[in-house]
């Protein structure tokens, strides 16, 4: 598991939306003489587990978590970010791809909610930025990867939780779900072969999981100077669950057992230590990550 530190992670920007930010509006920082106690509960709660599996030797996932809130007479909205990537090329080149990829996702998301927090820019948390700078962060994530770790590629799902809205940015085969209406639904779609195949109507839906050539990807990050990305929107109600994960967990798991194992569970840190343990109970085939977030955001104040 890799944990990062945050100090100077923000220092450079890495996108044109983020660099149009600093001109435009001061900082302003004041103190009101009097002001009603403000209490409540955070907003976004998470939880994560991960595991080396119990075929391979080294762990080359990655996963990154920053959340924020905003109390107070601002009508700035709370916020997540939430990163899972899963390496491939060997144990330092896999490691070190996807420890790049979430940074970079990291700087680029960072760089602009710290702006638009410190600077109260409102006009723009549009949606169509958030995902214009989503696919920024993904594309300034492949060209760093590229750059610094040749011939290492990693997958990489990013979740960004802004008010009632849901930003997914994907490439590769981690996932990410979410818990609709009692069902899991799955937000990103797999660039694999096999999913291809399925697409084609080459194999069934339930053959994907166990497929011979499951691992083979179509896109990864680093892998190739210009990247396609998939971004996406997401309305979303207060009290949604998230679920954040590497092949190494779904491609274990079926999606109903990860389901009951989500509801049955406690709490969420327990929920992600059970998804864990029935992923190595089912061969811990490859490094298994997972990330379960809930998000209320209509009740943080």
């Amino acid at each position: 598991m890799n944990i990062f530190n945050l100090s100077g992670l923000f220092s450079t920007s890495r996108n044109k939306i983020v660099d149009g930010l600093a001109s435009k509006h001061r900082i302003q920082i004041g103190r009101a003489a009097q002001h009603p106690p403000i209490s409540g509960r955070p907003s976004i709660t998470l939880s994560h587990s991960q595991s080396v599996g119990l075929v391979r030797e080294d762990n080359e996932d990655s996963l990154f978590a920053l959340t924020g809130m905003n109390a107070g007479d601002s009508e700035q909205n709370n916020f997540g970010l939430f990163v899972v990537a899963d390496g491939m090329g060997g144990h330092q080149q896999g490691e070190r791809a996807s420890t790049i990829a979430a940074q970079s996702v990291a700087k680029v998301v960072g760089n602009y909610i710290f702006s638009k927090m410190l600077e109260e820019i409102q006009e723009s948390c549009d949606n169509k930025t958030l995902m214009d700078l989503m696919r920024s962060a993904l594309i300034a994530a492949n060209d760093d990867v590229t750059n610094r770790v040749p011939g290492g590629g990693t997958t990489l799902t990013a979740l960004l939780l802004i008010g009632s809205n849901a930003i997914v940015g994907h490439v590769g085969d981690s996932r990410a779900y979410m818990v609709d209406s009692g069902k899991l639904l799955q937000l990103t779609k797999d660039h694999s072969l096999v999913q291809k195949l399925y697409d084609l109507g080459e194999i069934a839906s339930t053959g994907i999981e166990n497929h011979p050539r499951r691992n083979i990807l179509l896109r990864a990050v680093g892998q190739s100077d210009i990247l396609e990305v998939d971004v996406s929107e997401q309305y979303v109600e207060s009290g949604s669950i998230f679920l954040l994960c590497t092949d190494g967990l779904w491609g274990c798991v079926e999606e109903e057992d990860i389901l009951t194992i989500m509801m049955d569970s406690s709490d969420l840190q327990e929920a992600c230590d059970n998804l864990t343990k029935e992923a190595n109970r089912a061969g811990g085939l490859d490094n298994i990550t997972s990330l379960i977030v809930k998000y209320d955001y209509g009740n943080s104040k």
